[in-house]
């Protein structure tokens, strides 16, 4: 029989082959490749087909088929694409199609074999896990891209306690999956989509080496925990799990289990119930969810700009007395003041609809376009609302970059604050939940008197947009 010493070099080697380096890159490249191509022949082919019924139809069949490529390369693969299927899969940027497949990589992720879970703990925690815990579950609740989370109960305990526990020779795999994607995002850069998608790389591959130290995650959680507890007066609009310390290491972290519905499943609680997830009553339920949620993310930003940057539905649970509860804090962002402000401003300007205060906005915060406001007015408005706000343009119903109507078409992005990913990418997330629920609704607009008191509290009362 195997030790658990070699049963975890086992599991380290699997994972950290999986493949070696350049027979990922390899793998990589032939499936990213065929979904490219696979595209780029449908679209020449759709030229040639009358009737706007016919090349929809051709289109979703596309969708379907790379639906299933995009799904076997992320989950084969495992690693950072994990982290990009939860990125891209979502209602208001991506195909129906890669959003029925992709959302289910979440929290579904292949899981790392329990006896070497359990000798993670026994090597970060210095004690074998029967003498800590009560009761452990093998099965994990969910398991990402960085680690799984099992549900147990510390000896002598009252209540239950989530376990992190990191995958072995994960953190190897994911920064060879992010040198290609800098590479691949550098090709479509040029040839398809007119943003810069590179810096957007780069401040992800900065942020991916912090997802690895759970000290770091667990001080975030913390922070963040207490900083929404004191803006509300005791009383936050969102759950923050407690941190256990003591039982903290990079590698294992434990902290309050939080019993809940994740909001992926949320309809389907529903319809348990008895409550039509369309209904009246679904909606007012879901209507308070993204209130609670829209608070919680403008508080963080406007007015810390220390703030939980991974909404996606995998990390949000709605509880029985329907409370939002937001989980994993292994990516957060800590926003320079002028940046934070720069976005309250920009927010304002939004708010105010009028171009050219949105670029003078952009000016601020560094963000360059190669068109400016004056020259296409209609397209920079809405370029700005696509980016930094979760209410879509009228007559949009999906956010792609690649749509013939994009606004990055008519405004190309030259260059893109670092910085200012995990903002975006927040504001990307939000709108997915809430075009997920049926429900459009524009944040800038919830945000409007936090960023006033935001620039208020800076002394930039006479700065304001509006």
């Amino acid at each position: 029989m195997k030790s658990k010493s070699n049963l975890f070099e086992n599991v380290q080697e699997t994972l950290s082959n999986r493949l070696k380096p350049w027979e990922r890159t390899m793998q990589f490249w032939v499936r990213a490749v065929n979904v490219y191509t696979s595209y780029k022949f449908c679209q020449i082919r759709v030229k040639y087909v009358k009737g706007k019924e016919k090349q929809e139809r051709m289109w979703e069949d596309q969708h379907e088929i790379a639906a299933d490529r995009i799904y076997s390369l992320c989950y084969d693969l495992g690693g950072f694409f994990l982290k990009a299927a939860q990125i891209i899969g979502k209602p208001d940027l991506a195909p129906n199609a890669w959003v029925k497949k992709l959302v289910t990589l979440c929290d579904d992720a292949p899981a790392t074999p329990f006896e070497a879970v359990q000798f993670v703990i026994e090597k970060e925690l210095e004690r074998k896990p029967n003498e800590i815990f009560e009761r452990f579950e093998r099965i994990p609740i969910g398991s990402a891209s960085v680690a799984q989370v099992h549900r147990a109960r510390i000896k002598g305990a009252t209540s239950d306690v989530a376990v992190k526990v990191q995958h072995p020779g994960v953190q190897d795999i994911m920064m060879t999956d992010i040198r290609n994607l800098k590479t691949f995002a550098a090709y479509l850069q040029k040839t398809d989509i007119r943003f810069d998608l590179v810096s957007v790389v780069q401040e992800m591959e900065k942020q991916v080496d912090y997802e690895f130290d759970f000290l770091r995650e667990a001080k975030s959680m913390e922070k963040i925990g207490e900083f929404l507890k004191t803006i509300n007066k005791g009383k936050p609009s969102v759950i923050v799990p407690r941190p256990i310390w003591g039982m903290i290491t990079r590698k294992v972290l434990v902290m309050e289990f939080i019993e809940g519905t994740s909001i992926m499943r949320l309809g389907d609680e529903m319809s348990k119930r008895g409550i039509s997830p369309h209904g009246k009553m679904a909606m007012t339920v879901k209507r308070s969810i993204l209130k609670d949620l829209t608070t919680a993310y403008g508080q963080m930003i406007l007015k810390s700009g220390f703030f939980h940057a991974d909404p996606h539905p995998g990390n949000i649970l709605v509880t029985k007395d329907t409370k939002v509860a937001l989980l994993d804090y292994g990516q957060v962002k800590d926003l320079p003041d002028v940046l934070r402000l720069g976005y309250a401003g920009l927010i304002m300007a939004l708010v105010s609809g009028d171009p050219l205060k949105i670029g003078k906005s952009f000016e601020e915060l560094g963000i360059r376009t190669l068109t400016n406001a004056s020259d296409n007015p209609i397209a920079f408005k809405n370029l700005a609302q696509m980016m930094f706000d979760t209410k879509l343009p009228p007559g949009v119903k999906m956010a792609s970059p690649y749509g013939e109507g994009s606004s990055l078409n008519d405004v190309p992005v030259q260059s893109f604050p670092e910085e200012l990913f995990f903002v975006l990418r927040t504001i990307q997330l939000l709108r997915g939940l809430s075009v997920g629920m049926g429900i459009n609704y524009s944040c800038a607009e919830e945000w409007r008197q936090m960023a006033e008191e935001a620039l208020s509290s800076a002394g930039r009362c006479d700065k304001l947009p509006i």
